[in-house]
């Protein structure tokens, strides 16, 4: 009996390519190239170039380098099987990059203790200086009185950056701002389309490409409140949302789910912009502060 072709894959290997595997990724957009539209053969041209540069850069700025729309970049991804950009770039991640970088960009698998330590802290430390290099402070100047002008803050982050801003929510408190962290997306939906003019809104994604982070911004901009955005350096959907943007600039790639030293960076930035509102109301943040340390202190043995 002939075998016909269907019968002759293996199931795995069928389901493989139907989700776009790593394994057959890069061969895949190889083969259905003929069949795709101007626009997603550009793109489709652009990553079988330079697989290891799209591991690292967002949606929005493969759709400016191919000269396309963010949508025609997120429909190739679905030609592909994928279910968006974020699943491509893992595709490519495990097809191009060494597993162990998916724990730190910088180690090798047989690193020694010593060697971790010297690798990550030199890492840390770039980071930082780098971030301090692409600082604006004209940007962090707007922030500060977009901020201080609003009757109510409200900082949002998703995953590893729902611990900053719980720790920006933290800070201000100290200094006596009126903020709220939220860091469920459906609450955050809910939030950020009952704010206002009179609302400031933080918001923390080093990618600038998390869907529940951008919906939220995106709504709290649209009811009218003033947005700004702690997000790594780059071209990104949520700057579209942001009247202020704060850039991180951290060289960690976007296909691991955890972010490592960007979140330094964003706490630096943290940092920098509660001290220059302290500044900015000094008796009120050191009377507050010294109220606050006061209450504190009965926390404490």
């Amino acid at each position: 009996m002939a075998t016909s072709k269907r019968s002759s894959r293996t199931p795995s290997a069928a389901a493989d390519t139907q989700r776009g595997s790593p394994q057959a990724m890069l061969s895949r957009i190889q083969s259905l190239l003929p069949s795709m539209g101007a626009a997603s053969q550009r793109i489709g041209e652009f990553v079988i170039r330079h697989p290891a540069d799209v591991v690292h850069m967002s949606v929005s700025e493969v759709a400016e380098r191919t000269q396309c729309s963010e949508g025609s970049v997120v429909g190739f991804c679905k030609l592909l099987g994928a279910t968006g950009f974020q699943q491509l770039k893992i595709a490519l991640a495990q097809q191009i990059v060494q597993p162990v970088q998916y724990i730190h960009e910088d180690l090798a698998a047989q690193d020694s203790p010593g060697q971790v330590v010297s690798k990550i802290f030199h890492s840390n430390i770039q980071t930082l200086q780098e971030t301090e290099s692409v600082l604006d402070v004209a940007a962090l100047s707007a922030a500060v009185d977009l901020i201080r002008g609003a009757r109510r803050v409200e900082i949002y982050g998703i995953g590893s950056s729902a611990v900053i801003a719980h720790d920006a929510h933290y800070r201000m408190l100290r200094i006596g701002l009126h903020a709220t962290a939220v860091t469920d997306s459906h609450v955050q939906a809910i939030s950020a389309s009952l704010t206002g003019p009179d609302v400031a809104v933080l918001t923390i994604s080093h990618s600038g490409s998390t869907h529940e982070t951008v919906l939220a911004t995106r709504l709290a901009k649209e009811a009218g409140a003033r947005t700004v955005c702690i997000t790594n350096f780059g071209k990104s959907p949520i700057q579209e949302y942001a009247d202020v943007v704060l850039h991180t600039m951290s060289r960690e790639t976007r296909f691991r789910t955890e972010a490592m030293t960007s979140r330094l960076a964003q706490l630096a930035i943290i940092d920098t912009l509660i001290a220059c509102l302290a500044l900015s109301d000094y008796d009120k943040a050191v009377s507050t502060l010294r109220s606050t340390f006061d209450v504190l202190s009965n926390k404490r043995y």
